[in-house]
C-alpha cells in the first residue's frame, strides 16, 4: 500500500491567515449587528440619532422589512458615499411619513429648519414676505405682507405658485407634492439674495414670472387710523393673529374708548393669513354680548368643542364693519365668522381664503417639530370654510386699476 504524503504547512502563516480570518469576521459581526440592531449616527453639522432595527411589539403586524432593504441597498451601492447620510435619510423617512396622509398642512420639520419655521408668528424675518397656503393642492400666495418685496413685485392674493427657483441654493424646481414647511424653507433666504417665482393668476393667459429680492421684514400684526369726514371712525388693520396681538390691539383700545364722537369700528382682516386660534377669539370677545365665537370638530374622534365669548366685551354696542378678501385666511376667517354668524356687523368685500382647519405646532425629540392637523373648525352656524370661503354680506372687488381702496369706501359708506 503505498503512503499519502501530505504538503508540508507553514504554520506561521496559517496562524496569521487565522488570524486574518478571525479579524473579518469580528468586523462583520459588529458591523452587522451594528446595522440590524440599531446604531448612532453621528455627522458633523447633524443632530446625533440612534437608529433602532427592533420593531416595538405594538407594530408587530407591520413589516418593515422593505424599508431596510432599500436603506441597506442605498448604503450599499449608491455612488456617491458622502451622500449617505443616516439622520437626513431617517429625517426624510419621517417626512414622507407624514406627508402620506395627503395634507398639507400636516408636515415634519427637522431640527435645522424648525427654528426658521417658528419665525413665522413673530414679527422679524428675512425673505420676500409673503404669507403661502393651498388652494386644493396646490401651493399659492395668500397674502403679501404690507411694504415687501412681495407686493412691490406685485405678487397677489390667490397666485399660483408652480415653479420656484433659486440660484444661490441650487434649487429649480415644480411646487407639485410640496408641503407648506419645505416651501416656506426655499423661499425663506438671506437678505439681497434673489429668488423668482413661476406663478398662474386667474384672468391671466400666461404664467407670470417674477423675480424678487429678499430683505429683512419687521412687520408689526396691528395698526390703526381714524378714517371719515370727522375723523370718527376707527380702522384697525389685523395683519396676522401673532403672540403679540392681543397686546398690540390693547395699545389701542383707550384711544378708542377715549374718542366721543366715535361712530363705529372697521376692523379690517383683508390679507390676514390667520394665526393662533385664541387670538381671534380674544378679539371676538370684545365685539360679542355672548354666544359661540367658533366650534372645534374632531373628525375621528368624532368630538365637538365650543369656544363661547370669554369676558365683558368693551365694544359689544359699537357700531361694526369687517373687511375680508381672499387673502383673509384661518384665523381672520374665524373672527369675520363669528361677527357674521351672531349678527354683530356686515362683512364686506371678497371671499375668504377657505382655510377651516387647525394645526397644533409641537417640538419633537432633537428640536424637531411637527404641524400636525388636530381638527377643522366650524363658524357658529355650522358652516365649514373650507367649502369655498366666507361670502360677505356686502359683495365688492377693489380695483387694482385705481388707487382708491374701493371695499374700505364702501365700509365708510355704512357709518
Amino acid at each position: 500500500m503505498s503512503k499519502i504524503s501530505f504538503p508540508r504547512v507553514d504554520l506561521r502563516l496559517l496562524r496569521n491567515l487565522f488570524l486574518l480570518i478571525a479579524v473579518v469576521i469580528i468586523s462583520y459581526s459588529f458591523g452587522y449587528a451594528s446595522g440590524y440592531k440599531g446604531f448612532r449616527a453621528n455627522f458633523d453639522g447633524y443632530p446625533k440619532v440612534t437608529i433602532d432595527r427592533i420593531t416595538p411589539q405594538d407594530k408587530g403586524e407591520l413589516n418593515f422589512s422593505l424599508f431596510w432593504q432599500v436603506w441597506d441597498t442605498l448604503q450599499l451601492k449608491y455612488y456617491d458615499s458622502d451622500k449617505i447620510i443616516p439622520s437626513e435619510m431617517i429625517y426624510g423617512a419621517i417626512s414622507g411619513m407624514v406627508s402620506a396622509v395627503g395634507d398639507p398642512y400636516t408636515a415634519f420639520i427637522p431640527p435645522r429648519e424648525y427654528k426658521v419655521v417658528q419665525e413665522d408668528l413673530n414679527g422679524s424675518f428675512e425673505g420676500v414676505g409673503i404669507q403661502i397656503g393651498f388652494k386644493g393642492t396646490q401651493l399659492a400666495v395668500i397674502a403679501p405682507l404690507p411694504g415687501s418685496p412681495a407686493e412691490e413685485a406685485g405678487l397677489k392674493a390667490g397666485d399660483l405658485i408652480m415653479v420656484i427657483k433659486d440660484e444661490l441654493k441650487g434649487i429649480d424646481r415644480g411646487t407639485v407634492g410640496i408641503n407648506l414647511n419645505e416651501a416656506v424653507q426655499i423661499i425663506r433666504g438671506p437678505a439681497n439674495s434673489k429668488i423668482t417665482l413661476t406663478l398662474i393668476r386667474e384672468g391671466e393667459d400666461e404664467p407670470l414670472i417674477k423675480e424678487i429680492v429678499r430683505k429683512s421684514i419687521d412687520v408689526a400684526s396691528v395698526t390703526m387710523s381714524f378714517e371719515g369726514e370727522g375723523g370718527n371712525i376707527a380702522h384697525v388693520k389685523i395683519l396676522k393673529f401673532s403672540g403679540e396681538t392681543q397686546e398690540e390691539w390693547e395699545k389701542f383700545v383707550p384711544e378708542i374708548l377715549s374718542k366721543t364722537d366715535l361712530k363705529g369700528i372697521i376692523m379690517d382682516v383683508r390679507n390676514n393669513p390667520g394665526g393662533y386660534m385664541q387670538g381671534s377669539v380674544d378679539l371676538a370677545s370684545d365685539f360679542l354680548e355672548t354666544g359661540e365665537v367658533v366650534v372645534i370638530e374632531e373628525v375621528g374622534n368624532k368630538s365637538r368643542s365650543e369656544y363661547k365669548v370669554e369676558k365683558l366685551g368693551r365694544f359689544r354696542k359699537t357700531k361694526l364693519v369687517v373687511l375680508v378678501n381672499e387673502g383673509s385666511a384661518s384665523a381672520s376667517e374665524i373672527f369675520a365668522g363669528a361677527i357674521k354668524d351672531n349678527d354683530r356687523g356686515e362683512i364686506v368685500g371678497a371671499s375668504t381664503f377657505g382655510k377651516g382647519t387647525i394645526q397644533e405646532p409641537q417640538e419633537v425629540e432633537g428640536g424637531a417639530g411637527l404641524h400636525i392637523t388636530i381638527a377643522r373648525w366650524l363658524t357658529p352656524s355650522g358652516f365649514w370654510v373650507n367649502d369655498g370661503g366666507l361670502k360677505p354680506d356686502i359683495e365688492i372687488e377693489d380695483n387694482e386699476d385705481t388707487e382708491e381702496d374701493e371695499q374700505l369706501q364702501e365700509a365708510l359708506r355704512l357709518f
